[in-house]
């Protein structure tokens, strides 16, 4: 008896359970199943309301429903709109959770996550933390409970049970950190410490001044005032480092920092400790004329009077001046001397070690000159003098005359002439030397081929580059002629649109001078067309089947074709005299075009009939016959076209190969009947020769 409750109680009792474990909630996904329908082939998901939404039937309301509830619920609400639902199901996919992230997040939003997705993959779906987010400090909000947690002591140890679990409809919250400020910007973990990392000043040293990173910091060990202003990225070009004012316990001390690093004594030291002020001064800057003064001035970030010694170079000064300023000319730097004497420095050849004379010593009195960079905008020619300057015209985007310099390359003046126009002929770019030399440059086959950059012609000051225009309009070539040497010209003839002349260059193929023609015309017989080449010793001719390649859209088929080259396309229905006997297929009789047919492999007698317009309404189909002498002994058979079109088997019509003969009788003709029935398929070589004879 006992085991028989036990029994109705796992009956009753577990049933109710697992119906409890499928209840719907938000981010559940549910497949509708209704055969035929398309809009239904994507699953539909329950929405932070708990509801989906039906094509043509609306929202509906899941939440807390059963699976069969849930179907009840579907099938009822599609019920007034589909009438066949007999094959209706609804099946649950891999349950989600629905979570609403946000605070401090890149994409704060609702996302959805796998059954045992936890806070990390929460935070990697809405974007991940943005920074400034306090990781110590976030939360869990479910209903009216909060559950907050350590995330920064999760990613530390990668102990997961510190994460609380998350269920569906859960918000995740992430906090900004305080050092964010009220107003927010852009920061990062250097910009924290930016100040100082001192927690307070009674156990702190303070430097302020000309220092690179005034601040608060904290003290470390047995800091020194070294030490200190190193923490403080050091000091500034202005500061007077022979001044230095340092208070440590209501002390003041002058510290001379230039000369501790001369001497290297350790006891000139100040000491430092908790709550010490150092103070670096700015250099008071006076005009020095002494006998060991070197004048910088120009395009530099500090002009002025430096002193020099017996150990100081040229770059030693540029370097105290700041360095030349972003509009400085540094291939013409002057040093004057103060014998009058001038000496050019090119210090952008030096820097590329493009020049191998070292930089001129420096002695007192000299004066360095950084001139300005010429302005290109500025129309005067003045600014460029002639011997560095070169000039180019033509088809260019801003064609003129520009500076020039021996570490310049061609592509270099190109790009400051802001590029060639659409319509420039860069297969032939001439450049005029100032010698009177002249030549021609392809840059159109060193783009599209690549090659060597020595390959590219060399040019000097004084020189002229002349890119010309090809033509503009191809039905106008005419016109163009006179600018358009037949050298780097393609002929076009027969039948196409707009026979002529036309300028080519290596990017261009067969086709584009075909659709520069406008074409072929509706009489061209595209099987025949014929390339005459001229590029090589002798000329030799390409036969092209232009029809097969919109077929088979294969490209190899198409030829190549160079300047100079000819293209002629054929009229069709001259065939009769430009193809011989043996390459093409005779056909007579009742049909509507009777005549001499290109033929090959990939054609039958049905394509042929079809070519010749079909057979006409007296013609007698039941024996047609085809003469064959392509192959073997010659030979006849009779092909009934009757028969095939009532019953087709493609294995009776007879192999047509160029060369051969098809005739079509007519009706009148019918005591043809009588004579053929008497004969077998394959005519005798007597009666053929007679037929031949015949026709």
């Amino acid at each position: 008896m006992r085991y028989l409750c036990l029994l109705v109680m796992m009956l009753v009792f577990f049933p109710v359970q697992a119906e409890e474990e499928r209840r719907l909630k938000p981010g559940d996904s549910l497949m509708v199943l209704l055969p035929g329908e398309p809009d239904f082939d994507q699953p539909f998901q329950l929405d932070n309301q708990g509801k989906i939404r039906l094509p043509e039937a609306g929202r509906v309301a899941l939440r807390g429903k059963t699976l069969e509830q849930a179907k009840v619920t579907i099938k009822l609400a599609l019920s007034s709109v589909y009438l066949n639902l007999d094959q209706f199901d609804l099946e649950l996919e891999a349950p989600q959770l629905l979570i609403r992230v946000l605070g401090y997040v890149d994409a704060p939003g609702e996302v959805l996550l796998p059954a045992d997705g936890n806070v990390q993959m929460a935070i990697e779906a809405a974007g991940g933390l943005r920074p400034g987010a306090q990781l110590d400090r976030l939360q869990v909000q479910r209903g009216d409970e909060i559950i907050p947690f350590d995330y920064k002591a999760y990613l530390d140890s990668g102990n997961d049970r510190l994460l609380p679990p998350l269920k569906s409809e859960d918000r995740l919250f992430v906090p900004a950190s305080p050092l964010t400020g009220n107003v927010e910007v852009n920061f990062d973990a250097r910009s924290l410490i930016a100040g100082g990392d001192g927690a307070g000043k009674r156990e702190a040293i303070t430097l302020f001044g000309e220092v690179r990173n005034p601040g608060t910091f904290s003290i470390k060990g047995e800091m020194t005032l070294v030490d200190a202003l190193m923490r403080a990225e050091g000091v500034t070009r202005y500061g007077d480092v022979s001044h230095i004012r340092v208070i440590t316990e209501n002390v003041p001390y002058l510290f001379d920092l230039k000369s501790y690093l001369d001497e290297g004594e350790s006891k000139t030291l100040p000491p430092v400790g908790p709550g010490t002020l150092v103070y670096v001064p700015i250099q008071v800057d006076v005009v020095s004329n002494t006998q060991r003064t070197v004048y910088v001035m120009g395009e530099v970030q500090q002009p002025g009077a430096y002193e020099t010694g017996d150990q100081v170079t040229f770059l030693d000064l540029l370097a105290n001046a700041g360095g030349p300023t972003r509009f400085a000319e540094t291939r013409n730097i002057r040093l004057l001397r103060q014998n009058q004497s001038v000496v050019e420095v090119d210090l952008l050849s030096y820097t590329e070690s493009r020049q191998s004379a070292p930089l001129p010593a420096i002695e007192p009195g000299d004066v360095i000159f950084v001139p300005e960079k010429t302005d290109v905008n500025e129309k005067s020619w003045l600014k460029i003098p002639s011997d560095r300057a070169i000039k180019i015209v033509g088809a260019m985007n801003k064609p003129g005359r520009y500076e020039w310099d021996d570490a310049m390359s061609f592509l270099d003046l190109f790009a400051h002439a802001e590029g060639p126009k659409q319509h420039a002929n860069l297969a032939e770019i001439e450049i005029l030397k100032e010698s009177g030399d002249k030549y021609v440059f392809d840059l159109d086959k060193f783009i599209k081929q690549g090659g060597s950059y020595a390959a590219l012609p060399d040019l000097e000051a004084g020189d002229t580059v002349i890119v010309n225009e090809l033509p503009w309009d191809p039905t106008d070539n005419k016109s163009s002629w006179i600018r358009q040497g037949p050298e780097s010209s393609i002929y076009v003839f027969g039948q196409v649109e707009s026979p002529g002349r036309y300028a080519f260059t290596s990017q261009l193929s067969f086709l584009d001078i075909l659709a520069a023609a406008d074409g072929p015309t509706d009489e061209a017989d595209l099987g025949q067309i014929r390339i005459t080449h001229r590029d090589g010793s002798q000329a030799r001719v390409t036969q092209l089947n232009l029809a097969r390649y919109f077929e088979t859209g294969d490209e190899s088929v198409l030829p190549k074709v160079l300047p100079g080259d000819t293209i002629f396309l054929p009229q069709r229905d001259r065939q009769w005299l430009e193809k011989p006997a043996e390459q093409v297929v005779r056909l007579m009789g009742a049909v509507n075009k009777p005549g001499r047919y290109s033929f090959d492999d990939t054609m039958n007698l049905l394509d042929l009939l079809a070519e010749a317009g079909g057979p006409k309404e007296n013609a007698y189909i039941e024996k047609i016959i085809v003469v064959q002498h392509s192959c073997c002994e010659p030979q006849a058979r009779v092909f009934d076209l009757k028969e095939f079109v009532l019953r087709p088997n493609y294995a009776q019509i007879p192999v047509l190969r160029p060369g051969d003969t098809v005739y079509v009788p007519d009706e009148e003709q019918s005591n043809w009947h009588v004579f053929i029935n008497g004969v077998r398929d394959a005519l005798s070589i007597v009666a053929l020769v007679a037929l031949g004879g015949a026709i």
